[in-house]
C-alpha cells in the first residue's frame, strides 16, 4: 500500500473528481487495491470492495493469456504509457466497449499501473466512421481485380470476395468456413500443415511457390495454374493470413508458346549449322585437291567462290579470312605459268611454297570452323591421361617458334613438379591458341611469357605478351564467336579462337579470365582441376 499523505492525495486528485474510471492495479498481485467510485459505478459493482474481491480478476470479456498480458505490461512499462481498446464485462456481465489508459509507475519498490477506462462515446460519430471504414474496405476488397482469401490460424476461410469465388467455381458465402485446403490439390511432398504451422510462427509478406508451380483446384475437381501472394494481420491479439489468388492460365499458355518457338528456332539453327559445316567439308575437299592438280585450280577457286558466298549469309567474317590467303595462291599459280624454263625451277617452287602455306593457312581456319560445329554438337569429350607438363609445355612452345618475329621470344616458368591428369590434346590445343594470339598481336623484340603453376588439384597457366592490348569494352565480348577486337582489326583471324578454349576448358571445368589495356599488352590466366598421379606400388 502507498503511504497515506499519498493516498490521500491520490484520492482527491485521481479518484474523487474523476468522471471516469480509475484504479491503481498492482503488478505483483495480479489485481486493483484501488478504485475511484466513478469506476465502481461505471461497472455496476455495489461497492469498491465487491470489485477488489472479484474471484475472476479480469475485466476483459475474452481474457487476455498470460503471454499477451505480460507483453502488454512490459510494453508499457518501456513506454511508461499505454493505451487500446478492448471490449469490457460489467458487474451483472453486461459488456461495453472501452478505451483503456495504462502508467507505468513504482511506489515504494513496487510496480504498479494507473488505469483509467473512458467508456466509448459519441457512438454515432463511430458509427460513421465505422460504416466509412467498411466501403472503403468493400471497394478495395470485395472488387479487386484478384481473388483475396482471409483464413485464421488454423487455415479456416473467415472471408472472401467475389472474384475468388469465381475462380474456384463456388459461391462466396459457400466459402466461407471450408478449410483453405479443399482449394489446394494435394501434391507429392507439400504438408500443407506444416507449411501453415511455419507460417503462422514467423507470418511475413511473401509469395508461395518457391520456384515451383502452384495449383489451385475448382469445386469440380479441376485444377488451374495460379499465383499466390501472402500477408497477415491480427485482429484481438488473433492472426489472420491474407491469400491473393492470380489465375495465370493465359501467362503459362504464353510461356508454353514462348517455349515452343524457341524450340523451332533452336532446330532451325541447328540445321542451319549443319548446313555450314557440310559446306565448310565440301570447301576442304576442293582445297585438298589443289595440291595435286594445278589445273584444276580455277574450278576449285569458283566452288570456294561459291561456297563462300553463301558461307558470307551467315558469318562475314568468314569471307574476309578467307580472300587473302586464295588471293595469294591465285596470284602465285599465275606466276607459275610466266617460268617455264628449267632454269626458273627456284621461282617455281618459291610460289609452290607460298602456295601451300595459303592452303595450310586456310586448313586452320576451316579447322577452326569445324571445332565449333564439334563442340555444339557434343562431339568432343576430354579424356584425362597421365602427362608431363614440363614436355608438353616444351613442345607446344617449340611448335610455335615459326611464328615468332623479329627478336621475339618465349620466356617459360614452370613450377609442376611430377605428372597430372588431364587430356593432353584440348591442353596442348589451348596453349597453341593462346601462345599464337600473344605472338601474332605483339611486335618485334617483345617477350611472351608462359607460366604454369601446379597448387594440389589445380594448374594455373598464364599467357602474358606485350602486345597491342584489348580496350574494356571489347573485353565484354571476346568469348562470343566470330567477335574480334577493334585494336585487332588489321591482324587477320576468325575471332573463334577464345570462344574454341573456352568450350574446351568446359570441357575440363576449367575457367579463363583476361586482363588487357591497350598497347600495354594482355594476360590470359586459365585454371583446370587435375588429379593427382600416383604411380602403382
Amino acid at each position: 500500500m502507498l503511504p497515506t499523505a499519498h493516498a490521500t492525495a491520490l484520492l482527491e486528485l485521481l479518484y474523487a473528481r474523476a468522471p471516469e474510471f480509475v484504479g491503481m492495479y498492482d503488478l505483483s498481485t495480479g489485481w486493483f487495491t484501488q478504485v475511484n467510485p466513478a469506476g465502481v459505478k461505471l461497472l455496476g459493482y455495489p461497492s469498491e470492495e465487491a470489485l477488489l474481491a472479484a474471484p475472476l480478476r479480469t475485466l476483459r470479456v475474452t481474457p487476455w493469456t498470460e503471454e499477451q498480458w505480460q507483453g502488454l505490461c512490459e510494453q508499457t512499462r518501456r513506454n511508461g504509457r499505454h493505451e487500446l481498446e478492448a471490449e469490457l464485462r460489467g458487474y451483472a456481465g453486461n459488456s461495453f466497449w472501452s478505451r483503456i489508459e495504462l502508467t507505468y509507475f513504482e511506489a515504494e519498490g513496487q510496480p504498479f499501473l494507473l488505469v483509467r477506462l473512458a467508456k466509448q462515446s459519441r457512438l454515432q460519430q463511430a458509427e460513421r466512421d465505422l460504416a466509412h471504414s467498411v466501403r472503403r474496405f468493400e471497394a478495395v476488397f470485395a472488387n479487386a481485380t484478384i481473388g483475396i482469401i482471409v483464413c485464421d490460424r488454423p487455415g479456416i476461410i473467415v472471408s472472401a470476395n467475389e472474384l475468388s469465388g469465381k475462380l474456384f467455381g463456388y459461391d462466396v458465402q459457400e466459402l466461407v468456413g471450408y478449410s483453405i485446403d479443399v482449394l489446394v490439390p494435394n501434391a507429392a511432398g507439400r504438408n500443407h500443415q506444416k507449411l501453415r504451422e511455419s507460417f503462422n510462427e514467423q507470418p511475413a509478406v511473401r509469395g508461395m511457390g518457391h520456384n515451383r508451380d502452384l495449383l489451385g483446384q475448382r469445386k469440380d475437381g479441376s485444377v488451374f495454374p495460379v499465383e499466390v501472394s501472402l500477408s497477415y494481420f491480427y485482429l484481438d491479439q488473433e492472426l489472420y493470413v491474407v491469400a491473393y489468388v492470380l489465375d495465370i492460365t493465359f501467362k503459362k499458355e504464353a510461356e508454353r508458346e514462348l517455349i515452343a518457338q524457341r524450340q523451332h528456332v533452336e532446330r532451325l539453327n541447328a540445321d542451319l549449322e549443319q548446313k555450314v559445316a557440310d559446306r565448310t567439308h565440301a570447301l576442304l575437299s576442293t582445297l585438298e585437291q589443289l595440291e595435286q592438280r594445278s589445273q584444276e585450280l580455277t574450278q576449285a577457286l569458283a566452288a570456294e567462290q561459291e561456297l563462300g558466298e553463301l558461307k558470307s549469309r551467315f558469318v562475314s567474317m568468314a569471307s574476309h579470312e578467307f580472300r587473302t590467303p586464295l588471293t595469294a595462291v591465285l596470284t602465285s599459280a599465275t606466276l607459275i605459268e610466266k617460268y617455264p624454263a628449267s632454269e626458273q625451277q627456284d621461282k617455281r617452287l618459291k610460289h609452290l611454297h607460298r602456295i601451300r602455306a595459303s592452303v595450310n593457312h586456310l586448313n586452320d581456319i576451316l579447322e577452326e570452323f569445324l571445332s565449333v560445329g564439334r563442340i555444339e554438337e557434343g562431339r568432343i569429350v576430354a579424356h584425362p591421361t597421365d602427362l608431363d607438363l614440363a614436355a608438353l609445355l616444351l613442345e607446344t612452345a617449340t611448335s610455335v617458334q615459326g611464328m615468332l618475329k623479329t627478336g621475339q621470344r618465349i620466356e617459360q616458368h614452370l613450377a609442376c613438379p611430377g605428372s597430372v591428369r588431364l587430356d593432353a590434346s584440348l591442353l596442348r590445343k589451348i596453349l597453341v591458341n593462346l601462345l599464337s594470339n600473344a605472338i601474332k598481336y605483339s611486335g618485334e623484340n617483345s617477350v611472351v611469357s608462359l607460366q604454369a603453376d601446379c597448387q594440389p588439384g589445380l594448374l594455373t597457366l598464364r599467357v602474358q605478351d606485350q602486345g597491342v592490348g584489348i580496350s574494356k569494352e571489347d573485353q565484354e565480348h571476346l568469348f562470343e564467336r566470330f567477335f574480334r577486337a577493334r585494336s585487332a582489326a588489321n591482324v587477320p583471324g576468325t575471332g573463334l579462337g577464345l570462344y574454341i578454349i573456352a568450350k574446351y576448358l568446359e570441357l575440363m571445368r576449367g575457367t579463363i579470365s583476361l586482363q588487357s589495356e591497350l598497347n600495354a599488352g594482355t594476360t590470359v590466366t586459365i585454371t583446370i582441376p587435375y588429379e593427382d598421379h600416383h604411380p602403382a606400388d
